[in-house]
C-alpha cells in the first residue's frame, strides 16, 4: 500500500506492507535513524516522535494510520543549525550517559512541556515514566526538562 507522511517538513511517499510500524518506516522508508528501536512493546519509549503534534510511541502506530499525518523526529528539531532548547538543556544538564534512550526522552520531554509548560520535578517524573533510561538515575533528565522549562 501507498503511504505519505510528512517528516519532518518533508512529504515521504513509500509502497509498504500494512503491517508496517511508524518506527520502521521512519528508520527504513525515510532513512532517518534517530528515532531507536528498543523493545517493540512500547515499554521504553526509545521510539517516541510527534504525530501531529503530540508526543507518540511510533512502534505502536502503523505508518498506515500515520497516512496523511504530520511527524517530528529528533532531526527535525534543530532550525537553522540551532538546536532545539530541550537538545540544548539535556547537554548543559547531562540528562544523557549511553544515549540510546535520549532522542525519545526528548521528545516525550518536549510533548510534556506542550501540554504543561511549568511542571514539577514529580511531574516530570511522572510524566517521562513511560520512557525508560538504563544509564541514568533520571535526576539529570529531569534537571533538564526543568531547565527546558524555564527557557
Amino acid at each position: 500500500m501507498k503511504v505519505s507522511i510528512t517528516i519532518n517538513g518533508s512529504r515521504q511517499s513509500h509502497d509498504v506492507e500494512p503491517r508496517t510500524l511508524l518506527v520502521h518506516y521512519i528508520r527504513e522508508h525515510a532513512k532517518l535513524t534517530g528515532t531507536n528501536i528498543g523493545c517493540d512493546t512500547s515499554s521504553c519509549g526509545a521510539c517516541t516522535v510527534h504525530l501531529d503534534g503530540e508526543a507518540a510511541k511510533s512502534c505502536t502506530i502503523l505508518a498506515a494510520q500515520a497516512d496523511g499525518g504530520n511527524v517530528t523526529t529528533i532531526e527535525g528539531l534543530a532550525k537553522n543549525g540551532e538546536m532545539h532548547p530541550m537538545q540544548k538543556a539535556f547537554m548543559e544538564n547531562h540528562g544523557l550517559q549511553c544515549g540510546y534512550c535520549t532522542p525519545g526522552m526528548v521528545m516525550a520531554a518536549i510533548g510534556l512541556l506542550n501540554e504543561n509548560p511549568n511542571p514539577t520535578d514529580e511531574q516530570v517524573r511522572h510524566g517521562l515514566e513511560g520512557n525508560l533510561c538504563r544509564c541514568t538515575g533520571y535526576h539529570n533528565i529531569v534537571k533538564s526538562v526543568l531547565a527546558a522549562a524555564k527557557k
